[in-house]
């Protein structure tokens, strides 16, 4: 689903919403202190990516609230799917407003409760919205200063705060608490111009490691997602699915299906359901569904794909042009022309697409694992033909998104049969269901054209990049002649996909980091260089120079020619305002072609990190999840079958690939960056050099599959 039209379908009924809704924030949640504010952040990084930026809708789309008992509530449509906002946000909001950690609580994702908000993607929720959110806690914190001014007769320069405490600094026991202040109040700020937040050097609870809120209920099992969620007379829906993308329904006969005991069988238009309150039961109703189907044949398959890319290739784009490629040719001792793929990913989260749908009267509630409650709310009320402020949305802690929750097609589902039915329904995919309807990662080519002179100087860099945009395509490196040319708009690329992709964990920037890093390993290696050394000879920028060299560092780098026999691989990329650099040691088998990952080395350079505990933990998890589409996952397909359905085939990274991991955060005074996606940006590129420095053996293709490799070896 297209999350921009999501947009402009909610702009037109937006204004009589957000009027019902203020009014009801009030009648909802009584006295206190609040103060709304805007985080835009969503529209701003579409404007930074080419789109035509839309004007906010004049009204606010976060805010918080100070309790008549002192604690604090943050209420934002952003959702909480692993990457520990949760915890970082309420660590930001105690550290700025002085209260403890333990009384701030984040309501995230509701859509009766949280103002409007596109979604929660692209390491935008910290680094956008955080800052928002903090100038927000400083005019509360002003409010609650003033008040005490007036209640204690002190001048507010004389008056300090300590976890909720306002007291007077020359007299301690002259004191009152934020619960005394706000008592009888009801206090409405609207923030419009940035008030002066604290210096990260104030900070305390900031910058400090500290586990996760939700640790205790996630290891033990209590944690609710979508799929354990019950409500009395709860019925499991089943629905028939077309056996490829963009097949038509010509026919269904459901006799078969009807007489199952107990089952109930819903057929409206394309929609077709057995529901029934054991979901084996329903299970065999639909599998006796009878269909139809009118397919598209689509010349396309695992075997021909990049041929058919390149064919069906859109007209480029140029959107950076530095210098003049033909004077950058001329200062050149050595050309390299190469050509890099990457093929189709799948998000493959451990919970699967779920949702349950009730129909209350006149009110749709639906709890569903998405990123994006407000507009799954939106598309559930035009499809439903709904009044919006009648339809909520509640997302529960989702199990792992990576962009492929964007879409929100089973809330829809569930919702449809709800109404129709009149029971909570819950729709959970099956693992077929979640390969078959995935927004994959778009398969992509990469052409670099490139040259360095005889003292290993990169004298230019002619980059063309085909369906993976052009997040983490920049250079990085100081060329002074440069040209960049996009075709198609990552997934954005209509017609020419045979099934859905879309945004996967750092949308497009590993294919182009793969794709860069390659291309400056190979110009290292003829210029007889240690790449540690070439990647600092041709840098400028200080943030990838700091994470270079602490990483070799960190890894005690000796300086060394590739290939050289050691299996040592060195990266760097940029991510979500967040640099990163890896040294990864790989083993490769010869007579398998399988690797190893033995260790993997990350400096990370995030501006000021909010929590590093959590920022560590996304290090892992993308240097794990990064093992994946580096090594194995490859989704199997043709035309528009998928014919790739569980992990008997799709091989994501187990226990048994995983490395030695050694990680260092670079501390800043500077605004926080990014830290879900950065890290995982390298993967390709680090092992595909680690790879080459041992064997010889160079891989211009993702997945780096035992046949690929053994394919390479040959040529050796």
């Amino acid at each position: 689903m297209d999350e921009r039209k999501d947009y402009q379908d909610y702009i037109e009924g937006h204004k009589s919403a957000s009027d019902i809704k203020r009014r009801d924030f009030f009648r909802l949640l009584g006295g206190g202190i609040y103060v709304f504010f805007h985080a835009g952040a969503a529209l701003d990084l579409m404007a930074a990516e080419g789109e035509q930026r839309r004007e906010l809708p004049d009204d606010f789309n976060a805010f918080l609230r100070i309790h008549e008992d002192g604690k604090v509530s943050c209420y934002t449509g952003k959702i909480e799917m692993g990457q520990g906002v949760n915890t970082g946000l309420a660590m930001m909001l105690a550290d700025e407003l002085d209260v403890a950690y333990d009384d701030v609580k984040m309501v995230m994702g509701d859509t009766d409760l949280c103002p409007w908000d596109m979604g929660t993607f692209g390491s935008l929720t910290t680094r956008m919205f955080g800052p928002s959110m903090l100038a927000a806690a400083a005019e509360a914190r002003m409010v609650l200063l003033e008040l005490a001014s007036e209640k204690l007769g002190i001048e507010i320069d004389n008056l300090d705060v300590v976890k909720g405490v306002v007291y007077n600094r020359k007299k301690k026991s002259e004191k009152i608490t934020y619960a005394q202040l706000v008592s009888g109040q009801r206090i409405t700020r609207f923030a419009k111009e940035k008030p002066e937040v604290k210096d990260y050097s104030k900070y305390k609870i900031m910058g400090q490691p500290k586990f996760r809120s939700d640790s205790l209920e996630k290891v033990t099992g209590k944690a609710k997602y979508s799929g354990d969620l019950r409500l009395e007379g709860m019925v499991y829906a089943r629905l028939l699915r077309p056996p490829s993308h963009d097949a038509k329904l010509l026919s269904v006969d459901i006799s078969e299906a009807e007489k199952v005991d107990g089952v109930q069988i819903v057929k409206d238009g394309d929609l077709v359901a057995a529901l029934h309150e054991d979901p084996e039961q329903a299970e065999k109703a639909r599998n006796l569904f009878k269909a139809e189907f009118e397919e598209v044949d689509k010349a396309v398959d695992n075997g021909n794909l990049f041929d058919y890319l390149k064919e069906k290739a859109p007209e480029g784009n140029v959107n950076i042009d530095l210098g003049d490629l033909s004077v950058g040719k001329d200062t050149t001792s050595t050309v390299f022309e190469n050509e890099f793929h990457d093929g189709y990913v799948a998000h493959s989260p451990m919970e699967p697409h779920t949702a349950m749908a009730y129909f209350d009267g006149d009110k749709m509630t639906v709890w569903a694992g998405t990123q994006t409650p407000f507009p799954a709310q939106s598309n559930i009320a035009r499809i439903l033909g709904m009044d919006e402020a009648k339809v909520r949305v509640k997302p529960p802690y989702l199990g792992g998104g990576f962009g492929g929750k964007s879409a929100h097609q089973q809330a829809v589902e569930a919702a449809q049969l709800a109404k129709i039915t009149g029971k909570p329904v819950m729709v959970d995919w099956n693992r077929q269901e979640e390969f078959f309807y995935d927004t994959f990662r778009p398969a992509a080519i990469v052409k670099v054209n490139s040259g360095i002179d005889n003292s290993g100087k990169i004298t230019f860099w002619d980059y063309h990049v085909y369906y993976a945009g052009d997040r983490g395509s920049e250079t990085m490196y100081d060329v002074p002649h440069q040209k960049r040319t996009v075709y198609g708009r990552g997934w954005r690329a209509p017609g020419i996909h045979p099934f859905a992709t879309g945004a996967w964990r750092g949308p497009g920037n590993s294919t182009n980091t793969f794709a860069r890093e390659t291309q400056v390993d190979i110009m290292a290696g003829k210029a007889g260089m240690d790449p540690v050394e070439f990647r600092l000879k041709n840098l400028k920028d200080k943030r990838a120079i700091d994470v270079l060299e602490a990483v070799a560092e960190m890894a005690d780098w000796k300086p060394q020619k590739s290939p050289g026999g050691s299996g040592y691989g060195v990266a760097i990329g940029a991510d979500a305002g967040t640099y990163v650099a890896h040294i990864a040691r790989v083993d490769v088998d010869k007579e398998t072609g399988e690797v190893k990952v033995l260790k993997v080395w990350v400096a990370q350079e995030m501006g000021f990190c909010v929590n590093p505990q959590g920022a560590t933990i996304q290090m892992e998890g993308c240097i794990n999840m990064g093992l994946g589409y580096a090594l194995k996952e490859v989704v199997e397909f043709e035309g528009g079958q998928v014919k790739t359905s569980n992990f008997d085939t799709y091989d994501i990274p187990r226990f048994s690939w995983i490395p030695e991991i050694e990680t260092k955060i670079l501390q800043r005074n500077a605004p926080p960056q990014g830290g879900g996606e950065p890290a995982i940006v390298c993967m390709g590129a680090v092992i595909g050099n680690a790879i080459y420095n041992q064997t010889g053996a160079r891989l211009y293709e993702m997945a780096m599959t035992p046949e690929r490799v053994l394919a390479a070896l040959k040529k050796v």
